[in-house]
């Protein structure tokens, strides 16, 4: 499963543990979220967070 993470702080988001305090299931993919989400951190949509490749 990939990650992502917003482009303005960072706040990570990864597909096997999805966001559930935010409604959003563990094992939810990324293209499955809603396309209105935002960073629950600093607010910044969903189009402008990246998939994140972590070393």
């Amino acid at each position: 499963m990939a990650q992502y993470q917003c482009s303005a702080c960072y706040f990570p988001y990864n597909e096997e543990t999805g966001l559930p305090d935010e409604g959003i299931a563990p094992g939810t993919l990324w293209d499955d979220v809603p396309e209105d989400f935002v960073c629950p951190d600093c607010g910044t949509p969903k189009s402008n967070w990246m998939q994140y490749q972590p070393e």
